[in-house]
């Protein structure tokens, strides 16, 4: 596994029987030289799209009716002739041709829909789109026979398998499966207990398939999120690929949260980004080389591997416009990669996330996968250039200085147990809003050095911090979210909450939006206490929602007063990124430094085109062994560096998008 490409491309080839003349300018030569042209190193090839065709010679499915030849076969020959590998992707979930021969087949909800909004997919047959199919069906067997077939037939470098998941399901199939079982279709929890069986099934069947033809093959399931939490079903693959095109719906917040939790699986990882100005399957987009230079950057930084979305003409010419776009990424990613093998994210601070705890944090759309909450504070962790872990319950806390506790984090025994451990270690925490209280909600189950009262019935209120913002003067700081009510006990207060004259209702109003404060003492807003600092309110909400400095500038106090010796610390501006890691077989840690400014363009798209080089970056780390030298790579140019008391300082002449700086030790 340690040959798991850098440089990636998935070829989506998802064609419909209604074109002919499928493959008809498909030429070896043009292949291998766009595969050159963007410095590919691995292309995922299809053997069947969600329309349900083959593209190669088939006994276990049908070939495309419009395809005379084997395009499968061609492309992996092609591709291994220069050294690059060919994953093999087969659609798993989608087939549209056996959904129409049998839609007794397909998953349903309550309602007898095939799909639900807001899914992508079908909810019946008189809306173009695809139909999502049930794993408990006779379908699985029909799927294991291509699984095996291709696997048998073809050199392939890993099976891809997509539109897979835990999905609950309401077909006369599963609805047999629970009655049998002494349960029913309204029981959402045999429903869910069902869901899981039928998954697990799925992904045992289809390792038995691969690994019974070709032994230790990579196999990837692909469900569009790797949920945090579900170690069990991470590790139903032998790599994960995250799926995260930030002008596809996941946004700029979704990889670092994703990355920053997968990194401790001990799992190979990509980061799989797209060529596309918006989305999967549209012809005739691009996003600006920057955007592409940008995100793949973003991937080596987090310790992914690299990914590029794109689409194949149906009749099989690779499009030079787009390798030549991802080649001017994949260039730089070619140059960087010594740096980048190896290596371990090095950080102070874990954010404890509300998924792994199986809190409900959605957000709308694809953006549920990166919650509110959690994508509140991973901007501000961002922003504030922490160096931070996204973990689940089962980590190891005391490798951190700091957990944070974002919202909605209550505590029941186990994480009590878990957290009590850590604070004998000497182990603090940052929580907010109901974080720290127990699973009830009724008192704090931390010493936090407050007493709970009850939740605030003024919506918004205001903070009165005790304390200088950097950035602003000190007043009366509305925030927005949800407050409680809190009372010192033990604790030192650093700020206190002021409420507002009166809600904000038919009778009682003031001026355009809402109320403002009484400025009367209102009881703690911000306390610390032995476990360490809480703020009453839902901050990192707030911030997701609002964005206001304040919020992001509180927590940021927060933070320096409970981590007063930070291994990290720079005056990269707000949108700049920095990670630190250490390839300790080369004696080196590797600093990243990265930068660009997302904009809006039409509706929910942002993207990235301008990249203005930042000057003189100041940077110091604090590390325990003595550096011997400092240099920017790749190009390896010497910088001037100061190691005094563990801490080593030194400033980047000049940073465009993304910079590497290595410290020798």
């Amino acid at each position: 596994m340690n040959d798991f490409a850098f440089r990636q491309v998935h070829l989506d080839f998802h064609t419909s029987e209604e074109i002919a003349g499928i493959g008809s300018k498909f030429s070896k030569q043009q292949f291998q030289d766009m595969l050159k042209l963007g410095y590919v190193n691995s292309v995922t090839v299809f053997s069947k799209c969600h329309h349900g065709w083959a593209y190669h010679p088939t006994k276990a499915n049908e070939m495309h009716p419009g395809l005379k030849f084997d395009l499968l076969g061609a492309m992996i020959e092609a591709a291994h002739e220069i050294g690059v590998k060919t994953p093999v992707y087969i659609s798993a979930g989608l087939d549209e041709k056996m959904a129409r021969r049998h839609p007794e087949w397909l998953r349903r909800f309550k309602d007898e829909k095939t799909a639900n909004f807001p899914s992508p997919w079908a909810q019946d047959f008189m809306h173009p789109g695809f139909h999502e199919f049930c794993f408990n069906s006779p379908y699985l067997d029909y799927l294991i026979k291509q699984i095996e077939e291709v696997t048998a037939n073809y050199d392939a470098d890993g099976i891809f398998l997509d539109i897979v998941g835990v999905r609950p399901c309401y077909c006369q199939n599963c609805i047999a499966a629970l009655r049998k079982d002494g349960n029913g279709p309204r029981d959402e929890k045999a429903v869910m207990a069902l869901a899981e069986k039928v998954y697990a099934n799925y992904t045992a069947r289809v390792e038995k398939a691969v690994n019974s033809i070709k032994p230790g093959m990579r196999i990837f399931h692909n469900g569009g999120h790797i949920r945090r939490g579900r170690r069990d079903l991470a590790s139903m693959n032998t790599h994960l690929e995250l799926e995260s095109l930030p002008t596809g719906g996941w946004g700029y917040d979704h990889f670092p949260l994703s990355a920053r939790y997968v990194q401790n699986l001990g799992m190979y990882y990509l980061g799989m980004t797209g060529r596309f100005h918006t989305s999967w399957g549209e012809f005739g987009g691009y996003k600006h080389p920057n955007a592409l230079r940008y995100e793949t950057a973003l991937s080596i930084a987090n310790g992914a591997r690299c990914s590029i979305g794109d689409q194949l003409h149906p009749e099989g010419f690779m499009d030079e416009a787009t390798y030549s776009l991802i080649g001017t990424a994949y260039k730089e990613v070619a140059e960087k990669e010594a740096w980048c093998t190896g290596a371990v994210n090095i950080a102070d601070v874990a954010l404890l996330s509300l998924e792994a705890l199986n809190i409900k944090d959605e957000g709308e759309g694809l953006a549920k996968y990166s919650g509110v909450s959690e994508a509140g504070a991973v901007r501000m962790l961002l922003e504030g250039k922490v160096l931070f872990d996204v973990i689940d319950t089962l980590e190891d806390f005391n490798k951190y200085k700091l957990v944070i506790l974002p919202d909605r984090v209550r505590i029941d025994g186990d994480l009590k147990e878990k957290l009590d451990g850590y604070f004998q270690s000497g182990g603090k925490v940052l929580a907010t809003g109901e974080s720290g209280l127990n699973r009830e909600g009724n008192c704090f189950a931390l010493d936090i050095g407050a007493e709970w009262l009850d939740v605030n019935p003024f919506k918004p209120d205001y903070f009165k911090p005790h304390f200088e913002l950097k950035s602003l003067r000190n007043s009366s700081f509305i925030f927005y979210s949800q407050g409680q009510k809190i009372k010192l006990a033990g604790g030192i207060e650093l700020g206190h909450r002021e409420d507002p004259y009166f809600n904000r209702d038919i009778f009682t109003f003031c001026s355009h939006q809402h109320t403002p404060s009484s400025l009367n003492n209102a009881g703690p807003g911000m306390v610390e206490g032995r476990a360490g600092i809480y703020f009453a309110w839902n901050i990192f909400e707030d911030y997701a929602t609002k964005g206001s400095l304040v919020l992001k500038e509180s927590i940021l106090f927060a933070l320096n007063r409970l981590l007063p010796e930070k291994r990290l610390e720079t005056d990269l501006p707000a949108q700049g990124i920095t990670t630190l890691t250490e390839q300790k077989s080369l004696n080196r840690y590797v600093n990243h430094l990265l930068y660009a400014s997302p904009v809006k363009r039409g509706t929910g798209i942002e993207v990235i085109e301008d990249i203005l080089p930042i000057y003189d970056v100041n940077v110091s780390v604090r590390v325990p062994h003595k550096v011997k030298k400092v240099y920017m790579a790749p190009r390896k140019q010497e910088i001037r560096f100061n190691q005094e008391n563990g801490k080593v300082s030194y400033t980047v002449p000049k940073l465009e998008c993304h910079q590497m700086i290595v410290l020798d030790y």
